[in-house]
């Protein structure tokens, strides 16, 4: 509806922002190397559409864990070079159809988005909720504990001490949330092994 292209824009910058880290690659959730076919010739280009049927919660934490669900589930296929080539020369690739490379999700944060209403903290904020709200930090976080991206909402200014608390508090639901995100992907795995 109205406001929709605004919203889309907003989610796809917030995404790039806790999903490929800063500029330099660094903190990337998704490694651009592994995309590589031939270095500075030939990648993969991969490209992620998320359909959003309804919003009550929000939607950047939920675009991030079906990215990740979707991801697990996803084969590059295998490529041969078939010969070198010299300078801008395009080399030869034979792409398999039978033959495919999971999809490395082992380094794919969540996003967990923080809500400040007053003097407290909510996690997934319902709309109603959201609509109270003096700022938002949604922080991408790995298995590991790092922080892959952050991105704020709300005009209001965060003192750096309640922005340190606050990715305190993700870091412990992070935790949470990837083991129950990696037991519900393995579930499903498991359900269409037996199929």
């Amino acid at each position: 509806g109205r406001g929709g292209e605004e919203l889309s824009t907003e989610l796809s910058v917030a995404l790039q922002r806790c999903l490929l880290g800063g500029k330099s690659g660094s903190g990337s959730g998704i490694d651009p190397s592994s995309l590589v076919i031939v270095e500075g010739k030939v990648c993969w280009d991969l490209y992620i559409d998320g359909l959003v049927i309804s919003s009550d919660g929000n939607l950047l934490d939920a675009l991030g864990a079906a990215i990740k669900a979707a991801l697990s589930n996803t084969g590059i296929p295998k490529v041969n070079v078939a010969s070198e080539t010299s300078g801008d020369e395009q080399p030869e690739v034979n792409i398999s159809d039978e033959e495919f490379l999971q999809f490395d999700t082992s380094g794919i944060p969540v996003i967990v988005t923080l809500t400040k209403v007053g003097r407290h903290y909510i996690v997934d904020a319902t709309s109603e909720e959201e609509s109270q709200i003096s700022s938002a930090i949604s922080i991408s976080i790995n298995r590991k504990g790092h922080i892959c991206g952050l991105t704020k909402r709300g005009g209001a200014g965060l003192d750096p001490s309640i922005i340190l608390d606050m990715i305190s508090v993700a870091k412990h639901v992070s935790e949470q949330l990837i083991n129950k995100l990696d037991s519900e992907i393995a579930a499903a795995e498991a359900n269409e092994e037996e199929s």
